[in-house]
């Protein structure tokens, strides 16, 4: 694949993971750590300096959370001038969040190829179910307080990093399930995957620092032509989809995402046992 056809692709899943980012609080890394697989496999361009191993799937991850950095803070910035921000949850999340996000790399980088691609593919698979489902939670059910906070924090930082996310996957599930509004879990979560990006990204360019190369457009397990590429759409079109979710219903968007899902789980579980 040449350097034109690479950035099109590039700046095309940054549009889409933008959007879809901005109107469900997700961060966008669900649809760019498969794509980014999927792109380093098929060209093989990182698979001499990626480190060897899982190196490409942990350039993946890396070069998703460095994305989601500037998806996040453009979809923040709307959420908050609209007033839908949950403050006591951030600020009770912020702290555990980004260590266990920061760690995230660490310990992606100890699990095997299979293991790491499993992970994944069974990660995606759920969030299909959670996309697919009119499931509604007690409406008795509040959220914890500031030690369990912190150990639900600790758990999405953790998932969030290993899965290449903002978290929001994990966060609006979680708050949903403690009946916060839909449309506020979504604005908490676009805050929330500012620091949980941040961190992400400090934790796999901190790891993948000895085991790349900088001269190859890598920064630690960062790859940046496609950072730089995603980048230029993601922030256009992230404000578009938290405008999007405001004006429509979101439960048609979500199935049509949760089955779109189902097909990129299946095809990531099949890569983790022919990779």
């Amino acid at each position: 694949m040449d350097t034109l056809l690479f950035t099109i692709v590039c700046l095309t899943l940054g549009a889409v993971s933008g959007w879809l980012g901005g109107m469900l609080g997700i961060g966008g890394g669900v649809i760019v750590v498969p794509a980014l697989i999927l792109l380093f496999d098929h060209t093989g361009l990182l698979s001499d300096h990626a480190g060897g191993g899982n190196g490409t799937t942990l350039v993946a991850l890396g070069t998703s959370l460095a994305s989601i950095i500037f998806t996040s803070a453009s979809a923040a910035r709307t959420q908050i001038r609209a007033g839908m921000v949950d403050w006591v949850v951030v600020r009770r999340f912020t702290p555990m969040v980004m260590l266990a996000s920061y760690a995230s790399g660490f310990v992606a980088a100890l699990l095997p190829l299979a293991t790491l691609r499993t992970f994944i593919g069974c990660f995606l698979a759920f969030v299909s179910v959670v996309m697919l489902t009119n499931w509604r939670p007690s409406p008795h059910r509040v959220l914890p307080g500031p030690v369990a906070s912190g150990a639900i924090a600790g758990v999405a930082g953790l998932i969030a990093g290993i899965a290449g996310i903002g978290g929001g996957n994990v966060v609006v599930p979680t708050l949903v399930y403690h009946n916060v509004p839909v449309h506020r879990s979504t604005a908490t979560a676009s805050v929330l995957g500012i620091p949980i990006s941040i961190a992400g990204s400090l934790g796999y360019i901190t790891r993948g620092w000895s085991a790349t190369h900088l001269s190859d457009g890598l920064f630690g397990y960062i790859y940046l032509p496609a950072l730089a590429a995603i980048v230029c759409t993601t922030v256009i079109f992230a404000p578009i989809g938290v405008h999007t979710a405001l004006k429509m219903q979101p439960l048609p968007l979500r199935r049509a995402f949760g089955a779109l899902l189902v097909i990129v789980a299946i095809r990531m579980l099949w890569t983790a046992f022919t990779a």
